[in-house]
Protein backbone atom coordinates (compact mmCIF):
# COMPACT_ATOMS: atom_id res chain seq x y z
CA UNK A 1 0.00 0.00 0.00
CA UNK A 2 1.43 3.38 -1.06
CA UNK A 3 -1.44 5.65 0.09
CA UNK A 4 -3.29 4.94 3.32
CA UNK A 5 -5.64 7.93 3.44
CA UNK A 6 -6.40 11.38 2.07
CA UNK A 7 -8.20 14.20 3.87
CA UNK A 8 -9.60 17.27 2.10
CA UNK A 9 -10.85 20.58 3.47
CA UNK A 10 -12.40 23.28 1.25
CA UNK A 11 -11.00 21.58 -1.82
CA UNK A 12 -13.32 22.48 -4.71
CA UNK A 13 -16.82 21.25 -3.79
CA UNK A 14 -15.59 19.31 -0.73
CA UNK A 15 -16.01 21.14 2.57
CA UNK A 16 -14.65 18.03 4.25
CA UNK A 17 -13.86 14.61 2.79
CA UNK A 18 -11.86 11.63 4.02
CA UNK A 19 -10.80 8.72 1.82
CA UNK A 20 -9.46 5.51 3.36
CA UNK A 21 -7.65 3.66 0.58
CA UNK A 22 -7.59 -0.06 -0.06
CA UNK A 23 -4.17 -1.69 -0.56
CA UNK A 24 -4.84 -2.46 -4.21
CA UNK A 25 -7.93 -0.84 -5.77
CA UNK A 26 -10.08 1.98 -4.39
CA UNK A 27 -13.17 2.90 -6.38
CA UNK A 28 -14.94 6.28 -6.05
CA UNK A 29 -18.46 6.19 -7.43
CA UNK A 30 -20.88 9.07 -8.02
CA UNK A 31 -22.71 11.17 -10.54
CA UNK A 32 -20.83 13.55 -12.82
CA UNK A 33 -20.01 16.80 -11.03
CA UNK A 34 -20.07 15.35 -7.51
CA UNK A 35 -16.32 15.84 -6.93
CA UNK A 36 -14.76 12.47 -7.77
CA UNK A 37 -12.07 13.96 -10.01
CA UNK A 38 -11.31 16.56 -7.33
CA UNK A 39 -10.20 13.75 -5.00
CA UNK A 40 -7.76 12.49 -7.65
CA UNK A 41 -6.59 16.06 -8.19
CA UNK A 42 -5.87 16.46 -4.46
CA UNK A 43 -3.92 13.19 -4.40
CA UNK A 44 -1.91 14.30 -7.43
CA UNK A 45 -1.10 17.64 -5.81
CA UNK A 46 0.07 16.08 -2.55
CA UNK A 47 2.27 13.60 -4.41
CA UNK A 48 3.53 15.77 -7.28
CA UNK A 49 3.36 19.28 -5.85
CA UNK A 50 0.83 20.75 -8.27
CA UNK A 51 -2.60 20.21 -9.75
CA UNK A 52 -3.00 18.55 -13.14
CA UNK A 53 -5.86 20.82 -14.17
CA UNK A 54 -5.99 24.21 -12.42
CA UNK A 55 -4.22 26.97 -10.50
CA UNK A 56 -4.67 27.24 -6.74
CA UNK A 57 -7.16 30.12 -6.66
CA UNK A 58 -9.53 28.04 -8.81
CA UNK A 59 -9.41 25.13 -6.37
CA UNK A 60 -10.50 26.89 -3.17
CA UNK A 61 -14.10 26.12 -2.26
CA UNK A 62 -16.43 29.06 -2.88
CA UNK A 63 -16.69 31.58 -0.03
CA UNK A 64 -13.71 30.11 1.83
CA UNK A 65 -10.18 31.45 2.29
CA UNK A 66 -8.06 28.30 2.18
CA UNK A 67 -7.85 24.68 1.15
CA UNK A 68 -6.00 21.82 2.82
CA UNK A 69 -4.94 18.34 1.71
CA UNK A 70 -3.40 15.78 4.02
CA UNK A 71 -2.07 12.57 2.49
CA UNK A 72 -0.84 9.72 4.65
CA UNK A 73 1.45 7.13 3.09
CA UNK A 74 1.40 3.44 3.99
CA UNK A 75 4.61 3.82 6.01
CA UNK A 76 3.10 6.57 8.17
CA UNK A 77 4.67 9.58 6.46
CA UNK A 78 2.31 12.54 6.04
CA UNK A 79 2.42 15.31 3.44
CA UNK A 80 0.16 18.31 4.03
CA UNK A 81 -0.69 21.00 1.47
CA UNK A 82 -2.18 24.30 2.64
CA UNK A 83 -3.15 27.17 0.35
CA UNK A 84 -4.13 30.61 1.71
CA UNK A 85 -6.25 32.51 -0.82
CA UNK A 86 -5.74 35.83 0.98
CA UNK A 87 -1.98 35.78 0.51
CA UNK A 88 -2.00 33.53 -2.58
CA UNK A 89 0.55 31.40 -0.78
CA UNK A 90 0.87 27.62 -0.75
CA UNK A 91 3.00 25.60 1.64
CA UNK A 92 3.93 21.94 1.89
CA UNK A 93 4.58 20.34 5.26
CA UNK A 94 6.61 17.13 5.12
CA UNK A 95 8.99 15.64 7.67
CA UNK A 96 8.25 18.60 10.01
CA UNK A 97 9.54 21.07 7.43
CA UNK A 98 7.51 23.77 5.67
CA UNK A 99 8.44 24.66 2.11
CA UNK A 100 6.91 26.61 -0.75
CA UNK A 101 7.56 23.72 -3.13
CA UNK A 102 7.30 19.98 -2.62
CA UNK A 103 10.84 18.64 -2.36
CA UNK A 104 11.89 15.95 -4.82
CA UNK A 105 12.40 13.42 -2.02
CA UNK A 106 8.78 13.95 -0.90
CA UNK A 107 7.27 13.38 -4.37
CA UNK A 108 5.89 10.05 -5.48
CA UNK A 109 5.32 8.97 -9.11
CA UNK A 110 1.82 8.78 -10.57
CA UNK A 111 0.36 7.49 -13.82
CA UNK A 112 -2.77 9.54 -14.50
CA UNK A 113 -5.34 8.37 -17.04
CA UNK A 114 -8.13 10.81 -18.00
CA UNK A 115 -10.90 10.38 -20.60
CA UNK A 116 -9.35 13.14 -22.73
CA UNK A 117 -6.17 11.05 -22.98
CA UNK A 118 -8.08 8.65 -25.23
CA UNK A 119 -8.23 11.50 -27.76
CA UNK A 120 -4.48 12.06 -27.61
CA UNK A 121 -3.76 10.83 -31.15
CA UNK A 122 -6.18 13.29 -32.73
CA UNK A 123 -5.77 16.16 -30.26
CA UNK A 124 -4.07 19.48 -30.99
CA UNK A 125 -0.26 19.79 -30.95
CA UNK A 126 -0.63 21.88 -27.78
CA UNK A 127 -2.57 19.08 -26.10
CA UNK A 128 0.04 16.50 -27.02
CA UNK A 129 2.91 18.75 -25.89
CA UNK A 130 1.24 19.30 -22.52
CA UNK A 131 0.66 15.57 -22.13
CA UNK A 132 4.26 14.60 -22.85
CA UNK A 133 5.69 17.52 -20.87
CA UNK A 134 3.89 16.15 -17.83
CA UNK A 135 5.02 12.60 -18.56
CA UNK A 136 8.66 13.46 -19.29
CA UNK A 137 8.85 15.92 -16.39
CA UNK A 138 8.03 13.09 -13.98
CA UNK A 139 10.69 10.89 -15.55
CA UNK A 140 13.47 13.47 -15.45
CA UNK A 141 14.15 16.28 -13.00
CA UNK A 142 16.47 17.79 -15.61
CA UNK A 143 13.57 17.95 -18.07
CA UNK A 144 11.33 19.69 -15.55
CA UNK A 145 13.97 22.29 -14.75
CA UNK A 146 14.73 22.97 -18.42
CA UNK A 147 11.03 23.29 -19.23
CA UNK A 148 10.41 25.74 -16.37
CA UNK A 149 13.37 27.91 -17.38
CA UNK A 150 12.45 27.79 -21.06
CA UNK A 151 8.89 28.85 -20.28
CA UNK A 152 10.11 31.67 -18.04
CA UNK A 153 12.38 33.00 -20.80
CA UNK A 154 9.58 32.65 -23.35
CA UNK A 155 7.18 34.60 -21.12
CA UNK A 156 9.72 37.42 -20.61
CA UNK A 157 10.50 37.60 -24.32
CA UNK A 158 6.82 37.75 -25.22
CA UNK A 159 6.20 40.52 -22.70
CA UNK A 160 9.00 42.56 -24.27
CA UNK A 161 7.58 41.96 -27.73
CA UNK A 162 4.29 43.51 -26.64
CA UNK A 163 5.94 46.77 -25.62
CA UNK A 164 5.51 49.78 -27.89
CA UNK A 165 9.25 50.25 -28.29
CA UNK A 166 11.59 47.26 -28.37
CA UNK A 167 14.72 46.36 -30.32
CA UNK A 168 16.44 43.07 -30.97
CA UNK A 169 19.16 43.80 -28.43
CA UNK A 170 16.56 43.90 -25.66
CA UNK A 171 15.75 40.27 -26.41
CA UNK A 172 19.27 38.87 -26.69
CA UNK A 173 19.63 37.48 -23.16
CA UNK A 174 16.23 35.79 -23.41
CA UNK A 175 17.12 34.44 -26.86
CA UNK A 176 20.24 32.84 -25.39
CA UNK A 177 18.20 31.25 -22.59
CA UNK A 178 15.63 29.93 -25.06
CA UNK A 179 18.28 28.30 -27.22
CA UNK A 180 20.15 26.82 -24.25
CA UNK A 181 17.16 25.25 -22.54
CA UNK A 182 15.44 24.50 -25.82
CA UNK A 183 18.40 22.35 -26.83
CA UNK A 184 18.14 20.46 -23.52
CA UNK A 185 14.43 19.86 -24.05
CA UNK A 186 15.02 18.61 -27.58
CA UNK A 187 17.64 16.12 -26.46
CA UNK A 188 15.44 14.83 -23.64
CA UNK A 189 12.33 14.57 -25.83
CA UNK A 190 14.20 12.74 -28.55
CA UNK A 191 15.60 10.24 -26.06
CA UNK A 192 12.27 9.55 -24.41
CA UNK A 193 10.52 9.04 -27.74
CA UNK A 194 13.17 6.51 -28.74
CA UNK A 195 12.58 4.68 -25.45
CA UNK A 196 8.82 4.63 -26.06
CA UNK A 197 9.25 3.28 -29.58
CA UNK A 198 11.37 0.38 -28.36
CA UNK A 199 8.25 -1.03 -26.68
CA UNK A 200 5.26 0.58 -28.39
CA UNK A 201 4.52 -1.96 -31.13
CA UNK A 202 5.09 -4.94 -28.83
CA UNK A 203 2.80 -3.60 -26.09
CA UNK A 204 0.19 -2.49 -28.63
CA UNK A 205 0.08 -5.98 -30.15
CA UNK A 206 -0.40 -7.53 -26.71
CA UNK A 207 -3.57 -5.42 -26.36
CA UNK A 208 -4.93 -5.53 -29.91
CA UNK A 209 -3.79 -9.11 -30.61
CA UNK A 210 -2.72 -8.43 -34.21
CA UNK A 211 0.43 -7.68 -36.24
CA UNK A 212 0.00 -3.91 -36.72
CA UNK A 213 2.98 -1.60 -36.28
CA UNK A 214 2.80 1.59 -34.23
CA UNK A 215 5.35 4.36 -33.94
CA UNK A 216 5.58 7.76 -32.29
CA UNK A 217 7.49 10.59 -34.00
CA UNK A 218 8.94 13.70 -32.42
CA UNK A 219 8.62 16.63 -34.83
CA UNK A 220 10.56 19.88 -34.30
CA UNK A 221 11.26 22.82 -36.59
CA UNK A 222 14.38 23.65 -34.57
CA UNK A 223 17.65 22.26 -35.92
CA UNK A 224 20.37 22.80 -33.33
CA UNK A 225 21.19 25.53 -30.82
CA UNK A 226 23.02 27.91 -33.16
CA UNK A 227 20.31 27.58 -35.81
CA UNK A 228 17.67 28.28 -33.17
CA UNK A 229 19.41 31.50 -32.12
CA UNK A 230 19.80 32.63 -35.73
CA UNK A 231 16.12 32.01 -36.49
CA UNK A 232 15.06 33.98 -33.40
CA UNK A 233 17.20 36.95 -34.42
CA UNK A 234 16.03 36.83 -38.05
CA UNK A 235 12.40 36.58 -36.98
CA UNK A 236 12.51 39.61 -34.67
CA UNK A 237 10.47 41.94 -36.91
CA UNK A 238 7.79 39.33 -37.48
CA UNK A 239 7.59 38.54 -33.77
CA UNK A 240 7.43 42.23 -32.88
CA UNK A 241 4.42 42.67 -35.17
CA UNK A 242 2.76 39.51 -33.87
CA UNK A 243 3.56 40.28 -30.25
CA UNK A 244 4.80 36.77 -29.44
CA UNK A 245 7.60 34.31 -30.25
CA UNK A 246 6.55 32.41 -33.35
CA UNK A 247 9.47 29.97 -33.54
CA UNK A 248 10.89 27.51 -31.03
CA UNK A 249 10.57 24.18 -29.29
CA UNK A 250 7.34 25.38 -27.68
CA UNK A 251 5.83 24.62 -31.10
CA UNK A 252 7.15 21.04 -31.26
CA UNK A 253 4.74 18.22 -32.04
CA UNK A 254 4.35 14.47 -31.60
CA UNK A 255 2.76 12.28 -34.25
CA UNK A 256 1.50 8.71 -34.10
CA UNK A 257 2.10 6.46 -37.11
CA UNK A 258 -0.02 3.36 -37.73
CA UNK A 259 1.32 0.83 -40.26
CA UNK A 260 3.42 3.55 -41.91
CA UNK A 261 0.59 6.12 -42.15
CA UNK A 262 -0.37 8.94 -39.78
CA UNK A 263 -2.69 7.34 -37.24
CA UNK A 264 -5.00 10.34 -37.06
CA UNK A 265 -7.46 9.56 -39.82
CA UNK A 266 -6.23 6.05 -40.64
CA UNK A 267 -6.59 4.15 -37.35
CA UNK A 268 -10.01 3.15 -36.05
CA UNK A 269 -11.40 4.33 -32.70
CA UNK A 270 -10.51 1.00 -31.09
CA UNK A 271 -6.99 1.01 -32.57
CA UNK A 272 -6.39 4.55 -31.29
CA UNK A 273 -7.53 3.58 -27.81
CA UNK A 274 -5.23 0.56 -27.83
CA UNK A 275 -2.33 2.88 -28.74
CA UNK A 276 -3.08 5.17 -25.81
CA UNK A 277 -3.43 2.27 -23.38
CA UNK A 278 -0.10 0.88 -24.63
CA UNK A 279 1.46 4.29 -24.02
CA UNK A 280 0.14 4.29 -20.44
CA UNK A 281 1.64 0.86 -19.77
CA UNK A 282 4.99 2.02 -21.16
CA UNK A 283 4.81 5.19 -19.05
CA UNK A 284 4.38 3.04 -15.93
CA UNK A 285 7.36 0.88 -16.96
CA UNK A 286 9.55 3.94 -17.58
CA UNK A 287 8.54 5.52 -14.26
CA UNK A 288 9.44 2.32 -12.43
CA UNK A 289 12.77 2.10 -14.25
CA UNK A 290 13.73 5.74 -13.70
CA UNK A 291 12.53 6.15 -10.09
CA UNK A 292 12.66 2.63 -8.69
CA UNK A 293 9.12 3.15 -7.36
CA UNK A 294 5.89 1.43 -8.41
CA UNK A 295 3.69 4.37 -9.50
CA UNK A 296 0.21 4.94 -8.11
CA UNK A 297 -2.35 4.72 -10.92
CA UNK A 298 -5.20 7.25 -11.03
CA UNK A 299 -7.97 6.32 -13.46
CA UNK A 300 -10.51 9.10 -13.93
CA UNK A 301 -13.74 7.63 -15.35
CA UNK A 302 -11.98 5.81 -18.18
CA UNK A 303 -13.73 2.46 -17.81
CA UNK A 304 -16.94 3.93 -19.22
CA UNK A 305 -15.00 4.77 -22.39
CA UNK A 306 -13.49 1.31 -22.89
CA UNK A 307 -14.93 -2.04 -23.96
CA UNK A 308 -14.66 -5.14 -21.77
CA UNK A 309 -11.46 -6.39 -23.43
CA UNK A 310 -9.56 -3.15 -22.82
CA UNK A 311 -10.97 -2.83 -19.29
CA UNK A 312 -9.60 -6.27 -18.44
CA UNK A 313 -6.29 -5.36 -20.05
CA UNK A 314 -5.99 -2.28 -17.81
CA UNK A 315 -6.73 -4.33 -14.71
CA UNK A 316 -4.28 -7.05 -15.72
CA UNK A 317 -1.36 -4.77 -16.49
CA UNK A 318 -1.79 -2.59 -13.41
CA UNK A 319 -2.45 -5.46 -11.00
CA UNK A 320 0.81 -4.76 -9.10
CA UNK A 321 0.02 -1.04 -8.71
CA UNK A 322 -2.21 0.67 -6.19
CA UNK A 323 -5.15 1.98 -8.24
CA UNK A 324 -7.60 4.74 -7.35
CA UNK A 325 -10.35 5.04 -9.91
CA UNK A 326 -13.54 7.03 -10.39
CA UNK A 327 -16.72 5.83 -12.05
CA UNK A 328 -20.39 6.66 -12.36
CA UNK A 329 -21.25 3.00 -11.84
CA UNK A 330 -19.78 0.59 -9.33
CA UNK A 331 -17.47 -2.14 -10.58
CA UNK A 332 -17.51 -4.00 -7.23
CA UNK A 333 -19.25 -4.04 -3.85
CA UNK A 334 -16.41 -2.20 -2.08
CA UNK A 335 -17.04 1.10 -3.89
CA UNK A 336 -16.92 4.40 -1.98
CA UNK A 337 -19.77 6.68 -2.95
CA UNK A 338 -19.08 10.40 -3.37
CA UNK A 339 -21.76 13.07 -3.07
CA UNK A 340 -24.11 10.96 -0.94
CA UNK A 341 -24.98 11.49 2.71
Amino acid sequence: MVIRSVKLANFRSHESFVLKCNPQTTELVGENGCGKTSVLEAIYEAMQGKSFRAVDREIVRRDTEFYRVELEYGDGRIVTVVYDAGTDRKEFLAEDKKKRRLAKKNKYPIVLFEPDDLNLVGSSPTGRRNYFDRMFGQLSEKYGVALARYNKALKQRNELLKQEVVNSGDLFSWDVMLTRYGAELQAERDGFVRDVNERLTEVYRSIAENDDEVEMKYVSEVDGESEFLRRLEEGFERDRILGYTSFGVHRDNYEFVFNGVKADGSASRGEVRSMVIALKFIEAEMVMRETGKMPVVLLDDVFSELDDVRQRCLGRNFRENQIILTSTRSQNNLAIYVGKN
